[in-house]
């Protein structure tokens, strides 16, 4: 029988929650259903960040690390596209 592939778990880091709670309704979900379809979604990773990846939802940029080993999605940060590739 063959077995189910594990779930990929999703880790949202405090500095992205407080950006999150901050936003309007409509662009938190739209970010919120972006995320949880990760790492499917329109995803590269952002130059000179190794390690990094980064998905477009809209204006906004979600900066994220992936942990194959463990099936870990950890979102590092949520900015708007003008400032998401600034240190």
């Amino acid at each position: 029988m063959p077995t189910e592939p594990a779930q990929w778990q999703i880790v949202v880091l405090p500095p992205a929650v407080k950006v999150l709670r901050q936003l309007g309704r409509v662009d938190r979900r739209r970010i919120e259903a972006a995320v949880d379809r990760l790492p499917t979604g329109d995803v590269k990773p952002p130059g000179g960040r190794s390690g990094e990846w980064r998905l477009r939802v809209c204006d906004w940029r979600v900066i994220y690390r992936l942990d194959g080993e463990q099936r870990l999605i950890v979102i590092l940060a949520v900015r708007p596209r003008g400032s998401a590739y600034k240190p």
